[in-house]
């Protein structure tokens, strides 16, 4: 297949690697691959390519990593090119008017929501935190807002009690991909339209920090195991246990008619570590404390027993 578009590519973590590939296998010519420059990483903060970095290179696909998405040499650069498409998953930087007219024919974007619900950094994380039933991947023009350009094509994939952060990025990275493919397609032959978002059912999902995990017991059950599953892997949900920091990877809700106070431990099975809430209780499966190893609940509670009545923070 020969795409007759030169498009050229910006985007940052795993999540875009995907669509990437997709471009080439549709036969894009992309001269071109723009990312974020390697950043430190891990206990000894060496610096670290980004996920689309090293996919690109094994491509065999030209990098840059400016510093700046503002400077006049950043602008030139990409209009040197004269890209017919820019195709953005997951970049990270906001880009002007001026370098978003580049494109001879249009700027693309890949988002992961059904838009305009979830416009923003975190979409995947905050649809599993507030119970969302469903999500998806929208592909739409790029304009001068975040996450408000008209809308090509959507994709729903529908979200299970199971899912993490972790495994629906993974799924929504692959519909992406697939969207993408049609979008381009849709261009080709002329058959996509264009259509303006509703502002009015917009939502935002705003960039998750380290304090968002921290568990208030007030909560459901129900929405501390979202948050618990919306949270994982990064940056996770913690609870305060005699002092110790203790960070959990798999929780369940146990309804319960009278569970007691919240944040109070409360008689439960060896498996499993039980904890009221605001509503009904939650059964800590896997923790982890901060200088321990993950481990099941039974086998931390095997050698450090938790008396029911105990207060978790």
């Amino acid at each position: 297949m020969t795409c007759p578009f030169t498009t050229i590519f910006m985007g940052t973590p795993d999540f875009a690697v995907p669509a990437l590939k997709a471009l080439v296998d549709y036969g894009c010519r992309i001269p071109l691959v723009v990312t974020q420059p390697d950043r430190p990483a891990g206990r000894g903060k060496k610096p670290a390519a980004p996920a689309v970095k090293i996919a690109a290179e094994k491509l065999g696909l030209s990098v840059i990593q400016p510093e700046s998405v503002a400077s006049d040499e950043f602008y030139q650069t990409l209009k040197k090119l004269a890209p017919d498409l820019f195709v953005v998953v997951a970049y990270g930087h906001i880009l002007s008017k001026k370098i978003l007219e580049i494109p001879a024919i249009c700027p693309i974007n890949i988002h992961a929501s059904l838009l305009p619900r979830y416009r923003g950094p975190a979409p995947i994380q905050w649809a599993i935190i507030k119970g969302e039933k469903q999500t998806g991947v929208t592909s739409m023009l790029m304009d001068k807002g975040l996450d408000t350009g008209e809308i090509l094509l959507s994709e729903k994939t529908l979200i299970s009690t199971d899912d993490t952060a972790e495994s629906l990025h993974d799924r929504l990275a692959r519909l992406g991909a697939g969207v993408l493919t049609k979008t381009l397609a849709g261009l080709e032959n002329k058959s996509i339209r264009p259509i303006a978002q509703n502002h009015a059912q917009a939502s935002y999902a705003p960039m998750l920090k380290k304090k968002n995990g921290h568990i208030n017991w007030r909560l459901s059950a129900e929405s501390i195991q979202r948050l618990v599953r919306g949270l994982y892997p990064w940056p996770g949900t913690f609870f305060f246990l005699n002092n110790r920091r203790f960070k959990i990877f798999n929780a369940a809700v146990r309804k319960m008619e009278q569970p007691g106070p919240p944040a109070t431990v409360i008689p439960s099975p060896l498996s499993e570590l039980r904890v009221s809430c605001g509503k009904d209780a939650l059964a800590i499966l896997e923790l982890q404390g901060a200088s321990g190893r993950r481990m099941k609940a039974c086998d931390f509670l095997a050698g450090n027993p938790v008396k029911p009545g105990t207060v978790v923070s």
